[in-house]
């Protein structure tokens, strides 16, 4: 096998990479209430939406151990990649690496790699993508690790909440914020750093203002959008990311557009209604 890339479940495969062996994801553990879920891809976004709401304490998670992500390099393949969640967010960073050291006790000559995203959701896709066409165009190992690492540290994550339960339940937002957020329908806009740190950067009155805002604040950011490869996850509100898609495409062309549902672990934190871009 040519490569196999081992992503956390913090980021979703696209359809056409599910059931090849070349990827695998390592699944994290989603606590609600008194329920674990590994995971694996198979919860339906809908029930997780839904065990969420019902759940009155926050969800938390746990990240997989270095043993998950050795299981999954130690394949045969030419060249192993490792994708991660922020480090900022979760040590499922430093379990791939531990495991990544690991791999290199057993096999010293190998060729292996652990991103960092300093991100989360489609902005590992956007990882494993460019690894899948440059692997396809026989791009030497050293070069892909270079390319992608040239990426990471220009690319931001945008995103905006429609539900703030979330924030509140975890304690990022006290329950009288919360209530006065809700009433006057103030969402916030939010980045992830170039260091994979969140912070809030505007707000709006309703969500269709702070997607425009979001929209805004991209359009702004974005130097050579036509070299550029556009991510959208979205949960349970495709339409309103075809909107922000349809938005964004009409001020600036890009190279390239990836349009996923958030999965198990993104859907966590973004809640019913977020939506999350890189660029």
């Amino acid at each position: 096998m040519k490569f196999r890339v081992a992503m956390d479940s913090a980021g979703e495969l696209q359809e056409a990479f599910k059931g090849k062996d070349e990827y695998r994801i390592v699944p994290l553990t989603l606590m609600i209430g008194d329920e674990e879920i590994i995971d694996d891809g198979t919860i339906n976004q809908k029930v997780l939406i839904k065990k969420i709401a019902d759940s009155p304490t926050c969800a938390k998670t746990a990240c997989p151990s270095p043993e998950a992500y050795f299981r999954e390099y130690d394949c045969g393949a030419e060249h192993v990649y490792g994708v991660t969640i922020s480090a900022e967010l979760s040590g499922s960073f430093q379990s791939a690496v531990i495991a990544r050291d690991m791999y290199l006790d057993k096999y010293p000559d190998a060729k292996i790699h652990v991103f960092n995203s300093r991100s989360t959701s489609v902005g590992e896709t956007m990882i494993v993508h460019m690894i899948t066409q440059m692997e396809a165009e026989g791009v030497p190992f050293e070069e892909i690790v270079e390319t992608i690492e040239a990426w990471n540290d220009e690319k931001l994550t945008y995103f905006t909440l429609d539900n703030l339960e979330t924030l509140r339940k975890n304690g990022r937002l006290s329950r009288l914020k919360a209530l006065a957020a809700t009433v006057l329908k103030i969402k916030p806009i939010c980045i992830g750093n170039h260091e994979g740190i969140i912070e809030q950067i505007d707000q709006a009155r309703g969500s269709n203002k702070a997607l425009i805002k979001m929209v805004d604040h991209i359009v702004e950011g974005t130097a050579d959008p036509e070299k550029k490869l556009l991510g959208i996850s979205h949960c349970n509100c495709y339409e309103r990311a075809v909107m922000v898609r349809d938005a964004i495409l009409k001020r600036m062309h890009v190279k390239e557009v990836i349009l996923q549902e958030t999965g198990g672990l993104s859907t966590v934190y973004a809640n019913d209604g977020g939506i999350i871009v890189v660029i």
